[in-house]
């Protein structure tokens, strides 16, 4: 039984805060290998000896009073002080030596921050060999089962990988989440880089035909020569220089799944009536065969080109058009949903640790905020290029606006920051005006040439007309 002194003790919390914290750090002083201390200007102010042989100096004022950076490169302890966030384990490189490190910042007890302390956990990395070889095998572990996933050409991407939570954002997973229950045609629209083969692999991940095959073909990366022998497939020894045993096409390999057709509308029209009639008939012949060969495969096709407009200049089927476009889904660009920036900067600064093995990193609000002055023409692409130079200029944690001030163009970010902001629907109402006079003065006024040339039906181009005349009433009526 304790005795009533010790029982005493236990009751009093601050007496056992106190205890506790001298023994913590009594501990921590037994286990750490070196430790360095910084001042709120980021200089050095002490230094104990463990730390000081480690780095090879001769002695402590070698270092202190030096700003961190130039005693020891890589450190993060301004870092620390500047977020006020302590980094609990991390690995720190120093010339030909690896060490193991935590860092946290010194307060005072108003919780100001007045600098911060790193410690050495181990001097060398192979102390740390059993968690290493855990992680290595776990990561082994997950190698394995990405190949696993590719060799059985299964979905990539989940619809969570379509990050966002705008309106617009939930408005194309719940379309998609509608799709999937659905084994029909769809009709991807939306810019480059958007996420349309996201949105695909998602649709197919949640459809019934999950466990098939899931395929891609981008029409505009296969030569129009071989594309016939893409889709369908080459017959042993259907010409010369083919192999003596089949290739299975793109059909074949992904029947009973979904097939993934990408930039549809630089499908040439000699392909297109071959396409349609697969797409009718599940069924087609490989090259060099005349042997037919039934496939059951479901088909989402995307395009970042008005696929109607070419329908109207008579460069895509419009029966072809109908039969791909049973159920449409429209991809908003980045620049309609900049409220989703700072949840896909942080999915992307995500991946981008995951996929380099770089440092974790975050953004700045004032990153943030000069990132939504820009207008994205690359879309979630071009963002994910930005992050990632980004991470490879700085060595900072926190990506702030110093670092994006040299990788956006300037001009364009300073003229969005500047010019008035207009609705949308007011800047689509001038472009719409501006072509149909260009398309008019270009056919001297020849309506029905100036609707074939735009793309447009007789009937809409007559409502333009009306509308640029009405325009053009309004301003009068201004200036007199």
């Amino acid at each position: 039984m304790p005795s009533q002194s010790t029982q005493a003790f236990l009751t009093n919390a601050a007496a056992i805060h106190k205890h506790a914290m001298r023994t913590l750090f009594r501990q921590l002083d037994s286990l750490y290998e070196g430790a360095i201390v910084v001042d709120r200007q980021g200089r050095i102010a002490w230094i104990d000896d463990k730390y000081r042989a480690m780095l090879g100096l001769r002695d402590a004022q070698q270092a202190v009073g030096k700003e961190i950076e130039q005693v020891i490169p890589n450190s993060l302890l301004r870092d620390v002080m500047r977020t006020g966030e302590p980094i609990l384990l991390d690995i720190m490189e120093f010339g030909h030596q690896t060490f193991v490190v935590t860092r946290m910042p010194l307060e005072r007890d108003n919780g100001e921050v007045i600098g911060a302390v790193g410690f050495v956990l181990y001097e060398q990395l192979h102390q740390l060999k059993p968690l290493v070889a855990k992680f290595t095998a776990l990561q082994q572990e997950l190698a394995a089962a990405k190949r696993g996933l590719a060799e059985r050409r299964t979905a990539k991407y989940a619809l969570d990988d379509f990050v966002g939570r705008s309106p617009a954002c939930r408005d194309v997973k719940r379309h998609a989440a509608r799709a999937a229950q659905l084994d029909v045609g769809v009709l991807l629209l939306g810019e480059t880089g958007t996420g349309k083969e996201i949105l695909a692999n998602a649709i197919h991940a949640l459809s019934s035909r999950a466990s098939a095959p899931f395929i891609g073909v981008n029409m505009a990366a296969v030569p129009e020569t071989l594309l016939e022998a893409e889709f369908f497939g080459v017959a042993p020894g259907a010409y010369t220089g083919a192999d003596r045993r089949a290739r299975d096409g793109k059909f074949k390999q992904a029947d009973g799944g979904t097939l993934f057709l990408d930039e549809i509308g630089d499908l040439p029209l000699s392909m297109q009536s071959k396409l349609l009639r697969v797409l009718q008939e599940q069924e087609f012949e490989m090259l060099g065969s005349g042997k037919v060969i039934k496939v059951d495969v479901r088909v989402i096709a995307a395009t970042s080109v008005d696929l109607a407009a070419l329908v109207a200049q008579g460069r895509f089927r419009s029966d072809l058009y109908y039969r791909l476009n049973v159920l449409q889904i429209n991809l908003p660009p980045l620049r309609e949903r900049l409220e989703d920036l700072d949840v896909l900067c942080d999915a992307l600064l995500e991946q981008i640790h995951e996929r380099h093995g770089t440092r974790q990193r975050s953004m700045t609000p004032d990153a943030l905020a000069l990132l939504r002055t820009y207008r994205w023409p690359g879309n979630v692409r071009e963002l994910r290029n930005v992050l990632e130079r980004a991470c490879i200029l700085s060595d900072s944690r926190r990506l702030g606006v110093e670092t994006f001030d040299t990788l956006l163009p300037s001009s364009a970010a300073t003229h969005a920051a500047a010019q008035p902001v207009r609705s949308y629907a007011a800047a689509l109402a001038d472009f719409d005006n501006t072509i149909t006079k260009n398309a008019l003065d270009a056919t001297g006024g020849n309506v029905v040439a100036a609707a074939r040339l735009l793309g447009l039906s007789r009937a809409t181009m007559y409502k333009r007309i009306a509308a640029l005349k009405g325009q053009s009433t309004a301003l009068n009526k201004e200036t007199t």
